[in-house]
């Protein structure tokens, strides 16, 4: 047996350092870049780029959560990074594009509206954390975040092309215009805070073979994008924007549970309210 003197010898056991995870944050902090690019170009009245930049963040924002996964670094600190992120990029950052672009015209309403988007997506991510493991990976509860900055930068961005062509843009005047993103800011915002069921497309596999013809129909999709990217882009979000209500009316209609959290033990409870 060791002497007392002996086990004093013993060099201490040095803990382990804690770090993070360098690829996924490096996507999570190029989608903040983005959502600040586009803050930038808004404050330059660039607001093309400014609506590039929202997507560039969309899709780096997709990617850093899949590289975690097939990776194995996930992390409580990229998780938290991420809710900031997309803070900055599909809260903020529309709300100030929509802001600057059009909606400083209506006075005090025009900064409401746009406050009330970013409020919304505020309170959006933070429901998101809170009911990360009692929500049915398929569905999100209320409209994502970066499907809500996509209608409104996807609205600006189409409306600024079509406006570089001379003339009333899609036969509107700038005066309709503006309400138009009045009640786009609105619809994008609140939308984020309902309870109605927007597929998530996480069960999604893309490990899984497929068909041919599946290879085959994304090779046209991407061909249709790019026809008039502001023009599909937009169509397609406005589509996605609209299919949570059509989903809720649909199971409410048939008698089916609209709410995708089944039990909830979370402070405030929540149990009754999503039915």
């Amino acid at each position: 047996m060791l002497d007392d003197d002996a086990l004093m010898d013993e060099p201490p056991t040095r803990k382990r350092r804690k770090g993070i995870y360098i690829l996924p944050n490096l996507f999570t902090l190029a989608a903040l870049f983005g959502g600040f690019y586009a803050i930038v170009m808004a404050m330059n009245a660039s607001f093309d780029q400014a609506a590039l930049g929202v997507f560039a963040a969309m899709i780096l924002d997709s990617l850093d959560g899949r590289v975690a996964r097939m990776t194995n670094t996930q992390s409580a600190f990229g998780e938290q990074m991420d809710s900031l992120s997309d803070m900055v990029s599909f809260g903020a950052a529309p709300a100030l594009i929509a802001y600057e672009w059009s909606l400083k015209g209506l006075g005090r309403w025009g900064w409401i509206a746009a406050f009330v988007y970013c409020a919304c997506a505020a309170l959006r991510l933070a429901r998101f954390n809170v009911n990360t493991g009692v929500v049915d990976k398929r569905w999100f509860q209320g409209l994502p975040s970066p499907a809500a900055a996509a209608l409104v930068a996807g609205f600006i961005w189409l409306v600024t092309e079509w406006g570089k062509r001379g003339g009333d843009v899609l036969f509107l005047s700038w005066n309709q215009i503006t309400w138009i993103t009045f009640a786009f800011t609105l619809y994008a915002g609140l939308s984020m805070v309902t309870n109605a069921p927007f597929y998530s497309f996480k069960d999604v596999q893309m490990k899984r073979s497929v068909p041919f013809a599946v290879i085959v129909l994304i090779a046209l999709g991407i061909a249709v994008i790019n026809i008039h990217p502001p023009t599909v882009l937009f169509s397609l979000f406005v589509i996605y924007g609209l299919s949570g209500y059509v989903v809720y009316g649909w199971r409410k209609a048939k008698g089916q549970q609209v709410s995708v959290i089944s039990i909830s033990t979370d402070e405030p409870d929540e149990r009754g309210l999503h039915n």
